[in-house]
């Protein structure tokens, strides 16, 4: 069989100290492997998600997600895992970067004067309630409520609690979550020192609880603005490694921040 060396990093995002935030993989291409390959390369990672590049243009680049499973429309920190790649690893000297998604169309990010990247995503929109009952049995403990959101191929509960130590006592049942309609759970209450907090759980994605997840705030942020009547958060996933994020509403867009930090660049052999 032929074979061929791809360059790989892995990259913590949403934090600023290794061993933290969420682990993505990069693994930049000349052009796609078949899809095979990739959801082979996604499941020996064994990461939440690795992303796969290819050049698209000058600043511009097709971007693709898998998680050991599946391949997903839209992931927020292996996108910044990305755009810390492009820049810090591979000297990528533009302003704004452009990625053009399957699912979701082109997402841009911008690394701002602090230092943090900046992913522009779009707003998942609010479809209605959702069932309390088989979510309170599923996490554990009972929400106060329970608000879907959806687009296509990519559905949410948002499971409101009401205090910080309700979301981070919760025991979810892995198997049951996997069993409701949702694609993904997210658990979120008020934040004690910053504005909200979450868990997500995505066990039907290959993920039974993802450490820290810039997707999930495409529900999370429009429903924190709604009830707090502000546009910008400062907000923390309370998994095991924790990480933080800043977020703002801007229309129809939600803006994700977060710093990430080099843990490996490598070499990978797939099939040619």
């Amino acid at each position: 069989m032929t074979m061929k060396t791809l360059a790989i990093h892995q990259v913590d995002a949403f934090t600023d100290r290794l061993f933290a935030g969420n682990p993505a993989a990069v693994v930049p291409l000349e052009e796609w492997l078949d899809e095979a390959t990739m959801l082979a390369i996604a499941a020996e990672n064994n990461l939440s998600e690795t992303a796969f590049l290819v050049s698209a243009g000058e600043a511009t680049w097709e971007l693709r997600w898998f998680t050991p499973k599946i391949e997903v429309p839209l992931c927020g920190h292996a996108t910044l895992a990305t755009a810390f790649v492009l820049i810090e690893i591979l000297s990528t000297t533009a302003e704004t970067l452009t990625f053009r998604t399957r699912m979701v169309g082109d997402l841009t990010v911008t690394r701002n004067a602090g230092g943090w990247f900046e992913m522009r995503f779009p707003r998942r929109p609010e479809n209605g309630a959702g069932p309390i009952e088989p979510v309170a049995a599923a996490l554990g403990r009972r929400p106060d409520e329970v608000v879907e959101f959806a687009t296509p191929g990519d559905t949410s509960w948002l499971a409101v609690y009401a205090d910080e130590a309700d979301v981070m006592g919760l025991e979810p049942d892995f198997r049951a979550i996997a069993d409701l309609p949702p694609l993904n759970i997210v658990a979120t209450a008020p934040g004690l020192s910053v504005d909200f907090v979450s868990r997500m759980f995505a066990p039907k994605a290959g993920i039974d609880e993802d450490p820290v997840t810039g997707s999930a705030h495409c529900s999370l942020v429009p429903y924190w603005a709604g009830r707090l009547g502000r546009q910008e958060f400062v907000a923390r996933q309370v998994s095991a490694r924790g990480g933080d994020l800043r977020c703002r509403l801007e229309g129809d867009t939600v803006v994700v921040a977060g710093q990430a930090v080099l843990y490996m660049s490598g070499k990978i052999t797939v099939p040619a």
